[in-house]
């Protein structure tokens, strides 16, 4: 799903400089290389400041925390998600509430989202799945009605746009992540908090160095999550090429679109305004279709496929307590049961990514040729 080693020897020369930069300087936590790279990143996606931390996970606690959400609060976030969107709420001490998806884009209904309000309801976690913003104005509309905050996960997301604005610009703060498969990458875990509000970005550089902010006195219990310098380094010499690598996700999308086009599956929805990043690029296998026999057939060619997600946070074990059960959130577990994600990563060449549509039509037309 992801060439990780291809990515790296084309960005090799830049990498290996930086890294060595970083070692000749023995500054390995925090410094000028991580301010550096927090200025750029908050410029590139069109925040005032942006705060690194140790992982994406990290990047949707803190403000939480920040914003002093804790015990008696309750989040409203999507079930149809990677497991730390409500891990973290619980981490912070409140009590995630699951709200629906829309059919189309898997990202929350805003519908839904209000219907979920209540008097403890202190904020909105919407994800920006796949690498597809949410319906941001209409959850801002609902947000300064009722008072809340929003926290966006935008760990899919870094790029990607909605009526001309980027990421950290419609909410309270975004969670960016550089787990090395993002379209960003690091070389191991790192995070990062964007937001336009000063003394938030303040409050979370105090929380990610133990509660002191560098000192050894401390106003505020808080957490060793510090973006380490060799991690700045490294995404900031791949910095240059993140709007390329976006561009050829957009197109490997736009290819599957057209040479998927006669299949049963239902392709990929770019909502009306949004500039879809294809961190994924997911489809849905309709009823009466066997995913898995589909799944088995691409791998049996050497073609990797996932599913993201196979079970929804609502229905985990772990987290069955805050649901309703099944059946409560009917468009979600449709999703579950019908996601399919093919390889989309920039460094596809054009006969990989015409293999993977040829092996998905043999499927259907029982030939192995297009």
């Amino acid at each position: 799903m992801a060439d990780l080693r291809a990515q790296y020897q084309s960005v090799k020369e830049e990498v290996d400089r930086a890294v060595l930069d970083v070692l000749a300087t023995a500054q390995f936590v925090l410094g000028d290389r991580v301010a550096r790279f927090e200025s750029r990143i908050a410029a590139v996606c069109g925040a005032a400041h942006g705060v690194g931390v140790a992982s994406g996970t990290d990047a949707l606690l803190l403000p939480l925390v920040a914003m002093g959400i804790g015990p008696g609060d309750e989040v409203i976030v999507p079930s149809f998600t990677f497991v730390a969107t409500a891990e973290v709420v619980c981490l912070a001490g409140a009590a995630p509430v699951f709200a629906e998806i829309r059919p189309d884009t898997f990202n929350l209904d805003p519908e839904a989202v209000a219907a979920k309000i209540t008097p403890r309801t202190r904020a909105i976690l919407p994800v920006h799945l796949y690498g597809q913003m949410a319906d941001m104005g209409a959850l801002r509309e609902i947000a300064d009605r009722h008072g809340l905050r929003i926290i966006e996960d935008a760990a899919q997301a870094i790029g990607a746009e909605q009526r001309g604005r980027r990421i950290g610009q419609a909410g309270d703060a975004a969670g960016l992540s550089f787990f090395p498969t993002k379209n960003l990458g690091a070389a191991g875990d790192g995070g990062m908090v964007l937001t336009n509000d000063a003394a938030l970005a303040e409050r979370l550089r105090n929380l990610r160095f133990h509660g002191s902010g560098g000192t050894y006195y401390y106003a505020n219990i808080g957490y060793n999550s510090r973006l380490d310098a060799l991690q700045a380094a490294i995404l900031e010499a791949k910095l240059g090429s993140l709007d390329r690598w976006n561009e050829a996700r957009r197109a490997n999308a736009a290819y599957y679109r057209q040479a998927l086009a006669g299949t049963p599956l239902l392709l990929p929805v770019e909502a009306d305004g949004n500039r879809h990043i294809y961190h994924q690029y997911t489809l849905r296998v309709p009823e009466g279709v066997d995913r898995e026999a589909l799944r088995a057939h691409l791998q049996k060619r050497g073609i990797a496929s996932a599913v993201y997600y196979p079970l929804s946070v609502h229905l985990q074990e772990a987290y069955a307590r805050f649901g309703e059960g099944p059946g409560s959130l009917p468009e979600t577990e449709r999703a579950q049961r019908q996601v399919l994600s093919l390889p989309v990563y920039p460094e596809l060449t054009a006969e990989q990514r015409e293999h993977v549509a040829a092996g998905v039509r043999s499927f259907f037309t029982g030939r192995e040729t297009a």
